[in-house]
């Protein structure tokens, strides 16, 4: 099997921000000539290409650093439909060659510093550091093999410093407590009931706290998107803020499209003073699917792995990034973003499994229009022993037209609304809205009934007075009850 990877790069390598010296030029510029046309490397500096099985994870058009998005759609990128996506080839090969369990090392975002930098000499000076005795003498290797001593010595330091120090192991919360509401619904075994708002479009607070208190009764917590589609509204935080101030458990989307590692820190130090606890982390949607004109596309500063161990490092250790000591520490309930059909179950596993370890103890689907296609994801799942470590919450949505249905099912990765449900809307007339909502009340029996979901999301896209209807024609209680 070749290991030779021509990917077209989405953007041209890096250069260095500064002049290094003439000697690490000169190496820098070799690697760029040979690792470039070979594998498509971006010469981010900051990695090995051994790691992500010879394939330059960087040529994802985010810059996703610890596996995909959920835009994957059948092994293709959803920002450019006509390459294959980076991280789906990445899984491919590492299942070829048994090691997939390479993938699970949560990496950190780029060190600017070291962008366009050669990495060739870095692994010399990390041996020389060692010490090439200890690193090629069999005898002073204390009975260990060259890998094992090159890998612990060598590669690990240079994939992981010490600022960021990530591994593949899993890292329980260390607060027992629960950190909000929402958490303390999950934990007490009750299926839960969460929806979402979508901001406004405007400054006004008027119409958005009406919705607010339309669903307030029946469910545990309060999700608002933030700029999903790459669409500018009201920030998640604002209308976080303004939940809260109504009493109601919000659920902060931070959005790694729009922020970098240091709003993202601040931002979670300043949801926790004004009462906010949840936070749904994810990557965002790309500006390719926004309004023109579109933003930088180039990559994120951080995944949402990332901002997963960051924001748990902050509780649980009390540390920013940087290794500042926090006081008083926020208390955090951290969630992210599932996609069960729109890869493999088994490739969906690892990124799942890097997603708790790094930090996520709840979980959110998208759209499910067909309870029954998340068996085999669920399945997997819970071979793995991941149905134990995470509460997850199944998305649902209650269809306001059928032209809704059509764009939803041909535009959003990941979704798939059957051809069923379709024919049952369209022979419905003018019971359009009876037979959606007893449509979505089907599903969210059939939800609760499947092992490991333990709840739903309701994502009624504007139609918020649906969310009662939905909740007591299923037989569930309100929160109020």
């Amino acid at each position: 099997m070749s290991f030779f990877t021509p990917l077209r790069r989405w953007q041209p390598a890096f250069r260095p921000f500064s002049r290094p010296p003439a000697g690490r030029r000169f190496l820098a510029l070799t690697e760029r000539v040979v690792k470039g046309p070979l594998f498509g490397c971006r010469m981010c500096g900051n990695c090995l290409l051994q790691e992500t099985a010879f394939i330059c994870h960087m040529a994802c058009p985010k810059g996703l650093r610890n596996g995909p998005c959920g835009g994957v759609n059948n092994g293709y990128c959803y920002v450019d439909p006509t390459r294959r996506c980076a991280w789906y080839l990445i899984y491919e090969r590492s299942r070829r060659m048994h090691r997939e369990h390479k993938l699970l090392e949560v990496l950190p975002p780029v060190d600017w510093d070291r962008a366009g930098t050669e990495t060739w000499g870095e692994v010399v000076r990390a041996a020389r550091k060692a010490g090439f005795k200890k690193l090629f003498i069999p005898s002073a290797r204390e009975g260990k093999k060259l890998r094992e001593v090159l890998e612990e010595k060598v590669f690990r330091p240079i994939r992981q410093p010490d600022w960021w120090k990530g591994d593949s192991e899993y890292h329980p919360p260390a607060v027992t407590e629960p950190q909000s509401a929402l958490e303390r619904e999950l934990r007490s075994g009750r299926f839960v009931i969460t929806a979402e708002v979508t901001p406004p479009l405007s400054a006004a607070t008027g119409r958005l706290k009406e919705k607010i208190m339309l669903v307030k009764p029946w469910v545990a917590a309060v999700n608002f998107t933030d700029g999903s589609s790459a669409v500018p509204r009201m920030s998640s935080a604002a209308c976080s803020a303004v939940a809260a101030s109504l009493g109601v458990d919000p659920v902060l989307q931070i959005s790694a499209r729009d922020n970098n590692r240091n709003s993202l820190q601040s931002m979670a130090i300043g949801a926790n003073a004004i009462g906010v606890h949840n936070i749904l982390c994810l990557s965002g949607d790309s500006p390719r699917v926004g309004p023109t004109p579109r933003s930088n596309m180039n990559i994120n500063d951080i995944d949402s792995v990332q901002m997963l161990w960051i924001l748990r490092r902050m509780r649980d250790e009390g540390i920013y990034l940087d290794g500042r000591e926090i006081k008083n520490r926020p208390g955090l309930f951290l969630g992210a973003a599932a996609a069960p059909n729109s890869m493999d179950p088994a490739m969906q596993a690892i990124r799942i499994r890097k997603k708790i370890n790094a930090g996520a103890q709840f979980l959110q689907t998208n759209l499910v229009f067909d309870p029954d296609s998340l068996d085999p994801w669920l399945e997997q799942l819970d071979r793995e022993g991941l149905l134990d470590k995470v509460f997850i919450l199944a998305g649902i949505c209650p269809l306001k037209s059928l032209r809704l249905a059509r764009y939803l099912n041909d535009n959003i990765p990941g979704v798939n609304v059957p051809e069923q449900v379709m024919k049952r809307l369209a022979d419905a007339g003018d019971r359009f809205a009876e037979e959606s909502i007893a449509i979505t009340v089907e599903n969210v029996k059939k939800l609760r009934e499947k092992k490991g979901v333990n709840g739903v999301h309701i994502m009624p896209l504007g139609w918020e007075e649906s969310v009662s209807l939905i909740i007591d024609r299923a037989g569930l209680t309100s929160v109020s009850d």
